[in-house]
Protein backbone atom coordinates (compact mmCIF):
# COMPACT_ATOMS: atom_id res chain seq x y z
CA UNK A 1 0.00 0.00 0.00
CA UNK A 2 1.44 3.43 -1.20
CA UNK A 3 0.60 6.52 0.08
CA UNK A 4 2.52 10.10 -1.14
CA UNK A 5 2.19 13.02 1.07
CA UNK A 6 1.99 16.23 -0.93
CA UNK A 7 3.54 19.72 -0.09
CA UNK A 8 1.56 22.53 -1.61
CA UNK A 9 3.72 25.40 -0.02
CA UNK A 10 1.92 28.29 -0.91
CA UNK A 11 1.90 32.22 -0.78
CA UNK A 12 -0.01 31.67 2.20
CA UNK A 13 0.46 28.71 4.23
CA UNK A 14 1.38 25.29 3.52
CA UNK A 15 -0.59 22.55 3.30
CA UNK A 16 0.19 18.32 3.58
CA UNK A 17 -1.63 16.10 2.02
CA UNK A 18 -2.00 12.36 1.40
CA UNK A 19 -3.06 10.64 -1.40
CA UNK A 20 -3.63 6.83 -1.89
CA UNK A 21 -2.45 5.19 -5.43
CA UNK A 22 -5.92 6.48 -7.22
CA UNK A 23 -4.57 10.12 -6.36
CA UNK A 24 -7.44 10.20 -3.58
CA UNK A 25 -7.38 12.74 -0.97
CA UNK A 26 -7.55 10.89 2.35
CA UNK A 27 -6.54 13.35 5.11
CA UNK A 28 -5.17 16.94 4.90
CA UNK A 29 -3.32 19.73 7.18
CA UNK A 30 -2.96 22.93 6.79
CA UNK A 31 -0.45 25.66 8.54
CA UNK A 32 -0.58 29.24 7.94
CA UNK A 33 2.46 31.36 7.88
CA UNK A 34 2.81 35.64 8.54
CA UNK A 35 3.22 37.61 5.85
CA UNK A 36 5.67 40.60 6.22
CA UNK A 37 5.19 44.38 4.37
CA UNK A 38 8.34 46.22 5.92
CA UNK A 39 8.27 48.49 2.93
CA UNK A 40 5.32 49.71 0.37
CA UNK A 41 5.50 47.48 -2.87
CA UNK A 42 7.89 44.95 -0.25
CA UNK A 43 6.55 41.49 0.59
CA UNK A 44 8.54 38.89 2.55
CA UNK A 45 8.48 35.57 3.62
CA UNK A 46 10.73 33.92 6.87
CA UNK A 47 12.01 30.87 4.86
CA UNK A 48 12.78 29.11 8.42
CA UNK A 49 9.15 29.30 9.72
CA UNK A 50 7.53 27.53 6.55
CA UNK A 51 10.25 25.02 6.91
CA UNK A 52 8.60 24.28 10.18
CA UNK A 53 5.62 24.72 9.28
CA UNK A 54 6.09 22.26 6.88
CA UNK A 55 7.29 19.65 9.46
CA UNK A 56 4.12 20.79 11.62
CA UNK A 57 1.49 19.82 8.35
CA UNK A 58 3.19 16.77 7.97
CA UNK A 59 3.37 15.56 11.82
CA UNK A 60 -0.30 16.55 11.92
CA UNK A 61 -0.91 14.44 9.17
CA UNK A 62 1.07 10.97 9.93
CA UNK A 63 1.65 11.51 13.81
CA UNK A 64 4.68 12.28 16.14
CA UNK A 65 6.73 9.16 14.66
CA UNK A 66 6.35 6.49 11.62
CA UNK A 67 7.91 3.47 12.75
CA UNK A 68 9.60 2.48 9.71
CA UNK A 69 10.31 4.35 6.22
CA UNK A 70 9.40 2.43 3.31
CA UNK A 71 6.54 0.70 5.03
CA UNK A 72 5.13 1.15 8.54
CA UNK A 73 3.29 -1.27 10.69
CA UNK A 74 0.81 -1.68 8.18
CA UNK A 75 3.09 -2.26 4.94
CA UNK A 76 2.32 1.43 3.81
CA UNK A 77 4.98 2.75 1.90
CA UNK A 78 5.79 6.57 1.67
CA UNK A 79 7.01 8.99 -0.60
CA UNK A 80 6.85 13.14 -0.63
CA UNK A 81 5.98 15.73 -3.11
CA UNK A 82 6.44 19.13 -3.39
CA UNK A 83 4.39 21.76 -5.28
CA UNK A 84 5.49 25.52 -4.07
CA UNK A 85 4.78 29.16 -4.69
CA UNK A 86 7.41 29.98 -7.68
CA UNK A 87 9.54 33.11 -7.96
CA UNK A 88 10.04 33.64 -4.35
CA UNK A 89 13.68 33.78 -4.07
CA UNK A 90 15.66 32.39 -0.85
CA UNK A 91 19.32 33.03 -0.20
CA UNK A 92 21.19 31.28 2.84
CA UNK A 93 24.53 30.58 3.84
CA UNK A 94 25.08 26.98 2.82
CA UNK A 95 27.32 26.58 6.27
CA UNK A 96 25.10 27.66 8.53
CA UNK A 97 21.91 26.88 6.81
CA UNK A 98 20.27 30.47 8.01
CA UNK A 99 18.61 32.97 5.20
CA UNK A 100 20.73 36.22 5.04
CA UNK A 101 17.40 38.21 4.62
CA UNK A 102 13.63 36.99 4.53
CA UNK A 103 12.39 35.90 1.16
CA UNK A 104 11.71 37.92 -1.55
CA UNK A 105 8.21 36.88 -2.50
CA UNK A 106 6.62 37.16 -5.83
CA UNK A 107 4.77 39.79 -5.15
CA UNK A 108 7.45 42.16 -4.54
CA UNK A 109 7.75 45.21 -6.57
CA UNK A 110 11.45 46.00 -4.92
CA UNK A 111 13.41 45.36 -8.38
CA UNK A 112 10.77 47.43 -10.16
CA UNK A 113 13.23 50.48 -10.84
CA UNK A 114 16.28 47.98 -12.10
CA UNK A 115 13.66 46.11 -14.35
CA UNK A 116 12.56 49.37 -15.67
CA UNK A 117 16.09 50.24 -16.56
CA UNK A 118 16.53 47.19 -18.08
CA UNK A 119 13.57 47.26 -20.38
CA UNK A 120 14.65 50.90 -21.06
CA UNK A 121 17.01 48.47 -23.88
CA UNK A 122 14.92 46.87 -26.49
CA UNK A 123 18.04 44.51 -27.10
CA UNK A 124 17.99 43.58 -23.59
CA UNK A 125 14.31 42.94 -23.14
CA UNK A 126 14.64 40.80 -26.87
CA UNK A 127 17.44 38.86 -25.51
CA UNK A 128 15.69 38.14 -21.77
CA UNK A 129 12.04 37.30 -23.80
CA UNK A 130 14.35 35.37 -26.34
CA UNK A 131 16.50 32.83 -23.83
CA UNK A 132 14.13 32.70 -20.77
CA UNK A 133 10.51 33.10 -22.44
CA UNK A 134 9.47 36.17 -19.59
CA UNK A 135 9.28 39.66 -19.77
CA UNK A 136 11.89 41.56 -17.68
CA UNK A 137 9.24 41.86 -13.96
CA UNK A 138 10.42 41.77 -10.63
CA UNK A 139 7.47 39.28 -10.39
CA UNK A 140 10.14 37.11 -11.33
CA UNK A 141 13.03 36.23 -8.92
CA UNK A 142 16.07 37.17 -10.84
CA UNK A 143 15.73 40.98 -9.69
CA UNK A 144 14.74 40.45 -6.35
CA UNK A 145 18.07 38.24 -5.62
CA UNK A 146 20.18 40.86 -7.09
CA UNK A 147 18.50 43.29 -4.79
CA UNK A 148 19.51 41.02 -1.58
CA UNK A 149 23.58 40.67 -3.05
CA UNK A 150 23.63 44.50 -3.12
CA UNK A 151 22.06 45.43 -0.11
CA UNK A 152 22.27 42.80 1.92
CA UNK A 153 25.89 43.76 4.25
CA UNK A 154 28.69 41.26 2.83
CA UNK A 155 26.19 38.99 0.80
CA UNK A 156 27.70 39.84 -2.56
CA UNK A 157 31.68 38.96 -1.66
CA UNK A 158 29.90 36.12 0.25
CA UNK A 159 27.83 35.12 -2.88
CA UNK A 160 31.44 35.14 -5.26
CA UNK A 161 33.38 33.38 -2.14
CA UNK A 162 30.37 30.52 -2.87
CA UNK A 163 29.61 30.62 0.72
CA UNK A 164 25.89 31.37 -0.55
CA UNK A 165 23.11 29.60 -2.33
CA UNK A 166 19.74 30.87 -3.79
CA UNK A 167 16.82 28.81 -4.99
CA UNK A 168 12.71 28.86 -4.84
CA UNK A 169 10.79 27.41 -2.06
CA UNK A 170 11.16 24.01 -3.67
CA UNK A 171 15.26 24.25 -3.22
CA UNK A 172 14.99 25.21 -0.39
CA UNK A 173 12.77 23.03 1.42
CA UNK A 174 14.43 20.03 -0.23
CA UNK A 175 17.88 21.26 0.68
CA UNK A 176 16.56 21.80 4.62
CA UNK A 177 14.99 18.02 4.14
CA UNK A 178 18.16 16.47 2.97
CA UNK A 179 20.59 18.34 5.44
CA UNK A 180 22.24 19.42 2.31
CA UNK A 181 22.68 16.60 0.64
CA UNK A 182 20.08 17.74 -2.47
CA UNK A 183 20.93 20.67 -3.82
CA UNK A 184 18.04 20.83 -6.79
CA UNK A 185 15.38 22.55 -8.31
CA UNK A 186 12.89 22.06 -11.22
CA UNK A 187 12.59 22.77 -14.54
CA UNK A 188 9.13 24.31 -14.38
CA UNK A 189 10.83 26.61 -11.10
CA UNK A 190 13.68 27.15 -13.05
CA UNK A 191 11.68 28.94 -15.81
CA UNK A 192 10.39 31.35 -13.47
CA UNK A 193 13.56 32.98 -12.36
CA UNK A 194 14.73 34.99 -15.32
CA UNK A 195 17.42 33.15 -15.24
CA UNK A 196 17.06 29.75 -17.20
CA UNK A 197 17.34 29.53 -20.59
CA UNK A 198 14.06 27.43 -21.63
CA UNK A 199 15.54 26.08 -25.02
CA UNK A 200 18.85 25.00 -23.88
CA UNK A 201 16.64 23.90 -20.63
CA UNK A 202 20.12 25.70 -18.34
CA UNK A 203 21.32 28.50 -16.40
CA UNK A 204 21.91 30.87 -19.33
CA UNK A 205 25.35 32.80 -18.98
CA UNK A 206 24.00 35.98 -20.25
CA UNK A 207 21.03 36.07 -17.59
CA UNK A 208 23.27 35.70 -15.24
CA UNK A 209 25.53 37.97 -16.29
CA UNK A 210 22.49 40.90 -16.67
CA UNK A 211 21.72 40.60 -13.38
CA UNK A 212 25.44 40.04 -11.27
CA UNK A 213 24.38 36.64 -9.73
CA UNK A 214 27.40 34.24 -9.37
CA UNK A 215 26.78 30.70 -11.50
CA UNK A 216 27.86 28.58 -8.13
CA UNK A 217 24.35 29.82 -5.94
CA UNK A 218 22.42 27.62 -8.51
CA UNK A 219 21.22 24.72 -7.60
CA UNK A 220 21.38 21.71 -10.51
CA UNK A 221 17.68 21.85 -12.68
CA UNK A 222 15.76 18.26 -12.64
CA UNK A 223 12.99 17.12 -14.40
CA UNK A 224 9.46 17.10 -12.76
CA UNK A 225 9.31 12.86 -12.55
CA UNK A 226 12.80 12.97 -10.88
CA UNK A 227 13.76 11.75 -7.39
CA UNK A 228 14.92 14.13 -5.25
CA UNK A 229 17.04 12.98 -2.57
CA UNK A 230 15.66 11.20 0.58
CA UNK A 231 14.52 12.04 3.85
CA UNK A 232 13.67 11.53 7.33
CA UNK A 233 11.52 14.99 7.71
CA UNK A 234 13.07 15.72 10.97
CA UNK A 235 13.06 12.07 12.44
CA UNK A 236 9.40 11.51 11.85
CA UNK A 237 10.31 8.65 9.98
CA UNK A 238 12.86 6.07 11.29
CA UNK A 239 14.53 5.40 7.53
CA UNK A 240 14.35 7.44 4.87
CA UNK A 241 11.72 8.35 2.69
CA UNK A 242 12.10 9.56 -1.50
CA UNK A 243 11.09 12.42 -2.21
CA UNK A 244 9.62 12.96 -5.97
CA UNK A 245 8.06 14.64 -7.98
CA UNK A 246 8.40 18.34 -8.13
CA UNK A 247 6.71 21.20 -9.69
CA UNK A 248 5.72 25.41 -9.43
CA UNK A 249 1.67 25.24 -8.07
CA UNK A 250 0.56 26.88 -11.24
CA UNK A 251 2.51 23.89 -13.18
CA UNK A 252 0.78 21.37 -10.72
CA UNK A 253 -2.87 22.54 -11.44
CA UNK A 254 -2.02 22.24 -15.18
CA UNK A 255 -0.63 18.61 -14.51
CA UNK A 256 -3.19 17.65 -12.11
CA UNK A 257 -6.04 19.05 -14.02
CA UNK A 258 -4.80 16.78 -16.51
CA UNK A 259 -4.10 19.35 -19.50
CA UNK A 260 -1.14 16.79 -20.93
CA UNK A 261 -2.60 17.76 -24.79
CA UNK A 262 -1.77 21.14 -26.74
CA UNK A 263 -4.32 23.85 -26.75
CA UNK A 264 -5.90 22.36 -22.84
CA UNK A 265 -5.84 24.91 -20.30
CA UNK A 266 -6.80 25.92 -16.83
CA UNK A 267 -7.42 28.22 -14.42
CA UNK A 268 -5.81 28.26 -10.60
CA UNK A 269 -7.85 30.44 -8.61
CA UNK A 270 -5.49 30.71 -5.74
CA UNK A 271 -3.88 34.18 -3.92
CA UNK A 272 -2.81 35.42 -6.98
CA UNK A 273 -3.94 33.52 -10.32
CA UNK A 274 -2.74 31.92 -13.07
CA UNK A 275 -4.00 31.09 -16.58
CA UNK A 276 -2.11 28.82 -18.16
CA UNK A 277 -2.47 26.95 -21.73
CA UNK A 278 -0.46 24.00 -23.04
CA UNK A 279 1.47 24.74 -25.85
CA UNK A 280 3.39 21.26 -26.93
CA UNK A 281 6.68 20.60 -26.74
CA UNK A 282 8.24 23.73 -28.66
CA UNK A 283 8.84 27.25 -26.53
CA UNK A 284 7.08 29.37 -29.10
CA UNK A 285 7.05 33.16 -28.36
CA UNK A 286 4.20 34.16 -26.36
CA UNK A 287 1.56 36.83 -27.66
CA UNK A 288 2.06 40.32 -26.44
CA UNK A 289 1.37 40.45 -22.49
CA UNK A 290 2.08 36.81 -21.82
CA UNK A 291 5.10 34.56 -21.04
CA UNK A 292 6.02 31.16 -22.32
CA UNK A 293 7.12 28.80 -19.31
CA UNK A 294 8.06 25.30 -18.71
CA UNK A 295 4.79 23.78 -18.32
CA UNK A 296 6.16 20.37 -17.41
CA UNK A 297 9.04 17.82 -17.64
CA UNK A 298 8.26 14.17 -17.64
CA UNK A 299 9.02 11.26 -19.50
CA UNK A 300 12.16 12.67 -20.89
CA UNK A 301 10.13 15.17 -22.50
CA UNK A 302 9.69 19.15 -21.88
CA UNK A 303 5.88 20.52 -22.50
CA UNK A 304 5.57 24.24 -22.83
CA UNK A 305 2.98 26.80 -21.68
CA UNK A 306 1.92 30.22 -22.50
CA UNK A 307 0.89 31.61 -19.12
CA UNK A 308 -0.49 34.80 -17.68
CA UNK A 309 -0.04 35.86 -13.78
CA UNK A 310 -2.19 37.88 -11.93
CA UNK A 311 -1.06 39.28 -8.71
CA UNK A 312 -4.36 39.82 -6.50
CA UNK A 313 -7.42 37.23 -7.00
CA UNK A 314 -8.06 35.26 -4.26
CA UNK A 315 -5.22 37.84 -2.37
CA UNK A 316 -7.91 39.97 -2.69
CA UNK A 317 -10.83 38.63 -0.53
CA UNK A 318 -7.88 37.64 2.04
CA UNK A 319 -7.15 41.81 2.55
CA UNK A 320 -11.67 42.01 2.84
CA UNK A 321 -11.09 40.01 5.54
CA UNK A 322 -7.91 40.71 7.61
CA UNK A 323 -7.09 44.41 6.54
CA UNK A 324 -10.30 45.59 5.86
CA UNK A 325 -12.56 43.71 8.55
CA UNK A 326 -15.28 43.23 5.96
CA UNK A 327 -16.17 39.89 6.58
CA UNK A 328 -14.99 37.53 8.61
CA UNK A 329 -13.43 34.71 6.48
CA UNK A 330 -13.27 34.99 2.72
CA UNK A 331 -16.23 32.13 2.78
CA UNK A 332 -18.62 34.54 3.76
CA UNK A 333 -17.92 37.22 1.12
CA UNK A 334 -20.72 35.24 -1.31
CA UNK A 335 -23.49 35.66 1.05
CA UNK A 336 -23.60 39.39 1.04
CA UNK A 337 -22.25 39.64 -2.25
CA UNK A 338 -25.43 38.39 -3.17
CA UNK A 339 -27.67 40.30 -1.81
CA UNK A 340 -27.73 42.84 -3.98
CA UNK A 341 -28.74 42.26 -8.05
CA UNK A 342 -25.28 44.21 -9.13
CA UNK A 343 -22.27 46.39 -8.16
CA UNK A 344 -23.85 49.76 -8.21
CA UNK A 345 -21.94 50.74 -10.50
CA UNK A 346 -18.53 49.84 -8.15
CA UNK A 347 -15.11 48.54 -9.94
CA UNK A 348 -12.22 47.39 -7.86
CA UNK A 349 -8.73 47.25 -9.95
CA UNK A 350 -6.88 45.45 -7.10
CA UNK A 351 -3.64 46.27 -8.07
CA UNK A 352 -2.07 45.78 -4.22
CA UNK A 353 1.36 45.07 -5.98
CA UNK A 354 0.70 46.31 -9.40
CA UNK A 355 -0.92 44.89 -12.61
CA UNK A 356 0.52 41.64 -13.89
CA UNK A 357 -0.42 40.16 -17.20
CA UNK A 358 -1.38 41.55 -19.89
CA UNK A 359 -0.53 44.55 -18.22
CA UNK A 360 2.96 44.59 -16.68
CA UNK A 361 2.57 47.55 -14.49
CA UNK A 362 4.86 47.22 -11.54
CA UNK A 363 3.89 51.02 -10.57
CA UNK A 364 0.43 50.79 -10.81
CA UNK A 365 -1.89 50.87 -7.19
CA UNK A 366 -5.17 49.52 -6.69
CA UNK A 367 -8.17 51.56 -6.91
CA UNK A 368 -12.06 51.95 -6.60
CA UNK A 369 -13.95 53.84 -9.15
CA UNK A 370 -17.95 54.19 -8.80
CA UNK A 371 -18.34 54.87 -5.21
CA UNK A 372 -21.39 56.75 -4.31
CA UNK A 373 -23.61 57.44 -1.26
CA UNK A 374 -25.42 54.65 -2.19
CA UNK A 375 -22.64 51.85 -2.52
CA UNK A 376 -23.15 49.18 0.28
CA UNK A 377 -20.61 46.71 1.86
CA UNK A 378 -22.41 44.21 -0.44
CA UNK A 379 -21.61 46.33 -3.72
CA UNK A 380 -18.25 46.28 -2.61
CA UNK A 381 -17.63 42.49 -1.74
CA UNK A 382 -19.58 41.97 -5.64
CA UNK A 383 -17.25 44.38 -6.89
CA UNK A 384 -14.20 42.42 -5.75
CA UNK A 385 -15.16 38.94 -7.02
CA UNK A 386 -15.98 40.81 -10.35
CA UNK A 387 -12.18 41.45 -10.02
CA UNK A 388 -11.50 38.12 -10.25
CA UNK A 389 -13.08 36.99 -13.52
CA UNK A 390 -12.54 40.35 -15.01
CA UNK A 391 -8.76 39.93 -15.10
CA UNK A 392 -8.82 35.91 -15.97
CA UNK A 393 -10.89 37.48 -18.95
CA UNK A 394 -8.17 40.00 -19.71
CA UNK A 395 -5.72 36.93 -20.54
CA UNK A 396 -8.37 34.28 -22.06
CA UNK A 397 -8.97 36.70 -24.53
CA UNK A 398 -4.98 37.29 -25.21
CA UNK A 399 -4.48 33.50 -25.70
CA UNK A 400 -7.42 33.11 -27.80
CA UNK A 401 -6.57 35.81 -29.90
CA UNK A 402 -3.12 34.09 -30.27
CA UNK A 403 -4.29 30.61 -30.81
CA UNK A 404 -7.41 31.84 -33.34
CA UNK A 405 -9.88 29.62 -31.50
CA UNK A 406 -11.99 29.83 -28.26
CA UNK A 407 -10.90 27.19 -25.41
CA UNK A 408 -13.35 24.49 -25.65
CA UNK A 409 -13.34 24.89 -21.53
CA UNK A 410 -11.65 25.85 -18.70
CA UNK A 411 -10.53 23.82 -15.77
CA UNK A 412 -10.79 25.77 -12.73
CA UNK A 413 -9.39 24.60 -9.18
CA UNK A 414 -8.45 26.70 -6.14
CA UNK A 415 -10.22 27.45 -2.72
CA UNK A 416 -12.40 30.34 -4.41
CA UNK A 417 -14.18 27.46 -7.03
CA UNK A 418 -15.96 27.08 -3.96
CA UNK A 419 -17.91 30.40 -4.57
CA UNK A 420 -20.73 29.34 -6.68
CA UNK A 421 -21.27 33.18 -7.58
CA UNK A 422 -17.84 33.60 -9.36
CA UNK A 423 -17.84 30.32 -11.19
CA UNK A 424 -20.87 31.38 -12.59
CA UNK A 425 -20.24 35.01 -13.43
CA UNK A 426 -17.10 33.54 -14.89
CA UNK A 427 -18.52 31.27 -16.86
CA UNK A 428 -21.06 33.57 -18.61
CA UNK A 429 -18.31 36.27 -18.79
CA UNK A 430 -16.14 33.64 -21.07
CA UNK A 431 -19.06 32.10 -22.69
CA UNK A 432 -17.38 28.86 -21.83
CA UNK A 433 -17.82 26.50 -19.58
CA UNK A 434 -15.99 26.20 -16.12
CA UNK A 435 -14.76 22.49 -15.04
CA UNK A 436 -13.95 21.99 -11.63
CA UNK A 437 -12.50 18.49 -10.28
CA UNK A 438 -12.94 16.09 -7.30
CA UNK A 439 -9.77 17.55 -5.64
CA UNK A 440 -10.28 21.27 -4.79
CA UNK A 441 -6.33 21.22 -4.78
CA UNK A 442 -5.19 20.45 -8.27
CA UNK A 443 -0.91 21.70 -7.68
CA UNK A 444 -0.75 18.87 -4.96
CA UNK A 445 -2.75 16.47 -7.38
CA UNK A 446 0.19 17.69 -10.43
CA UNK A 447 3.08 16.89 -7.57
CA UNK A 448 1.56 12.96 -6.63
CA UNK A 449 1.45 12.26 -11.03
CA UNK A 450 4.68 13.41 -10.46
CA UNK A 451 5.57 11.58 -8.09
CA UNK A 452 3.87 8.80 -9.34
CA UNK A 453 6.03 8.62 -13.18
CA UNK A 454 9.14 9.13 -10.62
CA UNK A 455 8.67 5.99 -8.62
CA UNK A 456 7.28 3.61 -11.22
CA UNK A 457 3.83 4.10 -10.09
CA UNK A 458 2.21 4.56 -13.42
CA UNK A 459 4.21 3.98 -16.77
CA UNK A 460 2.53 6.45 -19.34
CA UNK A 461 0.43 9.71 -18.98
CA UNK A 462 -2.43 8.17 -20.73
CA UNK A 463 -2.90 5.80 -17.50
CA UNK A 464 -3.57 8.75 -15.45
CA UNK A 465 -5.85 10.61 -17.02
CA UNK A 466 -9.16 8.43 -16.34
CA UNK A 467 -7.77 9.28 -12.57
CA UNK A 468 -9.31 12.75 -13.77
CA UNK A 469 -13.13 13.28 -11.61
CA UNK A 470 -15.38 16.26 -12.69
CA UNK A 471 -17.84 17.55 -9.72
CA UNK A 472 -18.87 20.62 -11.63
CA UNK A 473 -19.24 21.27 -15.01
CA UNK A 474 -20.46 25.06 -15.35
CA UNK A 475 -22.39 26.17 -18.17
CA UNK A 476 -22.16 30.06 -19.01
CA UNK A 477 -25.75 31.45 -19.21
CA UNK A 478 -26.90 34.58 -21.30
CA UNK A 479 -23.56 36.40 -21.08
CA UNK A 480 -24.84 39.89 -22.99
CA UNK A 481 -25.22 41.47 -19.46
CA UNK A 482 -21.72 40.95 -18.82
CA UNK A 483 -20.57 43.07 -21.72
CA UNK A 484 -21.11 46.38 -20.59
CA UNK A 485 -19.86 45.38 -16.94
CA UNK A 486 -15.95 44.18 -18.75
CA UNK A 487 -16.07 47.11 -21.22
CA UNK A 488 -16.64 49.43 -17.73
CA UNK A 489 -13.31 47.49 -16.25
CA UNK A 490 -11.32 47.92 -19.25
CA UNK A 491 -12.26 51.49 -19.10
CA UNK A 492 -11.41 52.34 -15.98
CA UNK A 493 -8.33 50.20 -16.19
CA UNK A 494 -7.01 52.24 -18.98
CA UNK A 495 -7.18 55.58 -16.83
CA UNK A 496 -4.73 53.68 -14.20
CA UNK A 497 -1.84 52.47 -16.86
CA UNK A 498 -1.89 55.95 -18.59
Amino acid sequence: MKRIIAIDQSTSSTKAMLFDEQCRLLKRSNVDHRQYYPKTGWVEHDAEEIYQNMIVAIRQLVGDRVSASLADSSGTIYSLAITNQRETAVVWNKQTGKPIANAVVWQDTRGAELCRQLRSDEATTKMVMEKSGLLIDPNFSASGVKWLLDNVPGARSQAQDGQLLMGTIDTWLIWKLTKGRSFYTDTTNASRTMLFNIHTMTWDDDLLELFQIPRNMLPEVLPCDAVYGETTVEDIFSEPISIAGVLGDSHGALVGQMCFAAGQGKVTYGTGSSVMVNIGESPLPAPQGLVTSVAFSAFGKHFYGYEGNIYSTGATLKWLADQMKMVNHPADIEAEATTVPDNGGVYIIPAFSGLGAPWWQSHVHGAVFGLTFATTRAHFLRASLESIAYQVKDLVDVMTRATGSALQEICADGGPTKNAFLMQFQADLLSTPVVCTEVEDASAMGAVIMNGFALKMWATIDEVIPLRKVTQNISPRESDYTIPLYNEWRHYVAQLIK
